[in-house]
């Protein structure tokens, strides 16, 4: 059966398709954020299991077109293969559910290695599922049509690639809406489990579907695998070459023609145009490694920044989408514009030129980077060093307060009702504090334990100066852009103090409350109770990744009076400023992928695409293994600097590419298997003649 002149069977392959991509990035999106989040690992090694799963998911590759194409045949590797990769999907989302090990109702999973081990079970089988189905997906949607359709079978490619960048863009955009959601049964968490469900769901779905269309499609027997044919006619060749080194035997044109005692020369020739090309991918993994850490390292760059798009709140992990819609935009825009503008000005732009311009552009984009992390850095607060503490003062009475740091460190003034920022001292060297306030003055002997934030209150009042050290227990800003908030009673009766629906329970006069974590972006009603009355306020807007000390001064007949003191800024850089190295490296993309997925096609025989297609399915695989042995070998301080490091190695990749290229020959394989065919003709004619000479001669005997 056929629709608009395309086999209906096409219909099921695109949707499995969507669904499956849909699956892969929506999971995909969120990974980093979970692994730092909930499993509570750093950012190094966050990063790298991340490109530890990314670089299995393009291995595995191989091993799917090994199965379909020896033993299973396409369509029973696409079935059997999806259903590992559901079940690796249903397994990551129960590893994310808090309530599984949380017996205490604290909020955090009890047993967090019960948790790692469910996520890493789920992630093998999910990169053993996405990676085994994606040769023979593709493939097995061009089996479904007629040799006499070549035009269609070209569009379905376009229509395919589209559903790909549809599923990840829409599930680059949904997934972090439900990870930002709040669920769980004891006590209300970051939803991962929904986030991870809904790709298990569709993967389900997709299997689902693909099933359903399983007796209209065309299904071709497994034909023997032509990569093990290459494989080992390349190792006969070297075994073969070893063994004749001595000088009586003559010297052969190319190494590979040492194969020709026992393979026959179409093969070899086949081979030798492989590896031609295959010797042309080794530079190209150094753009990979630089690609994929937009799911890595410029997701953990976001949750420094600010999400606030006026009346929409942007997750971190939601910046992702920006590539795909670029991609949806940007492909039919080079296509229809730049390229026919590069040949109207005669500028010969052949594959391997646009290849080494995507290199150049991707080094571009992590320059932008560098830039852009040097600037959010300047906004960072700075944290006591080992051997260091930090004081900030909050003078909380109505009379200004001088505070002498003993032995003759510093003085400082404070206006009443305000505070400083925090200073920095040698733990070690701080010993007395002298404050005086109106006319009168204290002495308070200190003994601080080092490598921490210390809030000292002051207040002039009837009996004297009171002056407490609070101890502010946050040594790092706040993650994914969340506010940390505490209040200080400078009332003289105990209050209840509650911000939006957290309390933060009883207050006694000139105590402080522990900070509270509440999502960034929002403002949130202040309320107190005081001797059976209440007074409330709305908080002012406390932006993004900030921690604020909140003062409540004055508690009457409905006022409430409040004074802020920054503990931490918010963030300041937005977001926004990471759309122009997304631009770039978008650019780079178009230039260099859908480029080098056409080259591969071209330069290859026929029946050895999937060969190449494999081989540059293996360049992602290699340049996620280079952003663990580069991240993990630099040992680099600072982000910026990393960013650099990557742009410095692919600009020299870069050159290395360009030299190569430039003794590239480009070959016509159909020429090449046309000639065969010819010579094969004529030998047949030959032989032909042969054996009827042979019969003329044997009927006249």
């Amino acid at each position: 059966p056929s629709c608009f002149g395309y086999p209906l069977s096409i219909f099921f392959i695109v949707v499995n398709e969507f669904c499956e991509r849909f699956s892969y990035y929506g999971m995909r999106a969120v990974l980093v954020l979970y692994f730092k989040y909930f499993l509570q690992w750093d950012d190094n090694l966050s990063t790298a299991i991340y490109h530890t799963f990314v670089a299995l998911c393009y291995l595995t590759p191989i091993l799917g077109a090994l199965i379909a194409d020896s033993w299973l045949g396409k369509f029973k590797t696409i079935v059997s293969l999806s259903i590992v990769y559901t079940i690796g999907q249903a397994v990551m989302a129960v590893s994310s559910i808090n309530d599984l090990t949380d017996h205490n109702r604290d909020g955090s999973p009890d047993n967090v290695s019960l948790h790692i081990a469910l996520s890493m079970v789920g992630l093998i089988l999910i990169a053993l599922g996405t990676g085994g189905i994606k040769p023979c997906v593709s493939a097995f949607g061009g089996d479904q049509f007629e040799d006499d359709q070549e035009k269609q079978r070209t569009r379905f490619f376009s229509i395919f690639y589209l559903s790909i960048n549809a599923g990840s863009l829409l599930s680059t955009i949904i997934t972090p809406i439900l990870r930002a959601q709040e669920c769980g049964i004891h006590s209300k968490q970051r939803c991962y489990p929904l986030a991870f469900g809904v790709p298990a769901a569709l993967m389900a779905v997709a299997l689902v579907v693909f099933i359903i269309g399983s007796k209209m499609y065309k299904k071709v027997q497994p034909q023997g695998n032509i990569m093990i044919q290459v494989c080992k006619c390349v190792g006969f060749a070297i075994k073969n070459r070893f063994r004749h080194r001595s000088k009586e035997f003559p010297k052969r044109e190319h190494w590979l023609d040492w194969a020709s005692d026992k393979y026959d020369k179409r093969l070899i020739a086949q081979t030798k145009m492989v590896l031609k090309v295959l010797f042309l991918y080794i530079p190209l993994p150094m753009f990979w490694a630089l690609f994929d850490q937009q799911g890595s390292r410029w997701t953990l760059q976001a949750t420094t920044m600010d999400g606030n798009f006026g009346s929409i709140q942007i997750q971190p992990d939601q910046m992702q989408t920006v590539n795909p819609i670029l991609i949806i935009i940007m492909v039919p825009v080079v296509d229809t514009v730049v390229y026919p503008l590069i040949k109207k000005c005669k500028i010969n732009f052949t594959p391997l030129r646009k290849i080494t311009v995507g290199m150049f552009l991707a080094s571009l984009a992590f320059v932008a980077a560098a830039l852009l992390q040097v600037q959010i850095d300047k906004t960072l607060p700075v944290f006591p060093a080992a051997g260091q503490s930090q004081i900030k003062i909050i003078n909380l009475g109505t009379d200004g307060a001088t505070v002498q740091f003993e032995p003759q460190l510093q003085s400082v003034n404070v206006m009443p009702r305000e505070s400083t920022g925090y200073m920095t001292f040698e733990t070690s060297q701080l010993q007395l504090l002298n404050i005086t306030s109106g006319s009168k003055t204290t002495t308070k002997v200190i003994e601080l334990p080092g490598e921490n934030r210390h809030t000292l209150e002051v207040k002039n009042n009837a009996t004297g100066i009171v002056a407490e050290l609070l101890f502010d227990n946050v040594t790092s800003k706040p993650e994914e852009g969340n506010n940390l908030i505490r209040f200080i009673n400078n009332l003289p009766d105990t209050i209840n103090v509650t911000m939006g629906d957290t309390s933060f329970g009883r207050l006694d006069s000139l105590s402080a409350s522990n900070y509270n974590l509440f999502p960034g972006g929002r403002k949130d009603n202040i309320m107190v109770i005081r001797n059976s009355m209440s007074c409330s306020v709305i908080s002012k807007a406390l932006g993004f990744g900030s921690a604020y000390t909140i003062v409540i001064n004055e508690c009457s007949a409905d006022t409430l009076n409040v004074t802020y003191s920054e503990d931490i800024p918010p963030n300041t850089v937005h977001m926004a400023w990471q759309i122009p190295q997304y631009f770039i490296l978008t650019c780079a993309e178009v230039v260099f992928s859908v480029t080098g997925l056409e080259f591969s096609y071209s330069q290859a025989p026929s029946n050895m695409k999937a060969v190449l297609q494999a081989g540059w399915l293996l360049t992602v695989a290699v340049g996620n293994i280079i952003v663990l042995i580069v991240a993990g070998a630099s040992k680099l301080s600072e982000q910026w600097a990393e960013y650099v490091l990557f742009a410095a190695l692919l600009l020299a990749v870069c050159i290395i590419f360009a030299v190569m290229a430039y003794f590239y020959t480009y070959v016509d394989p159909n020429e090449i298997e046309a000639q065969f065919d010819e010579e094969e003709k004529k030998q047949v004619k030959k032989d032909q003649e042969v054996y009827e000479k042979q019969a003329e001669a044997d009927s006249r005997m």
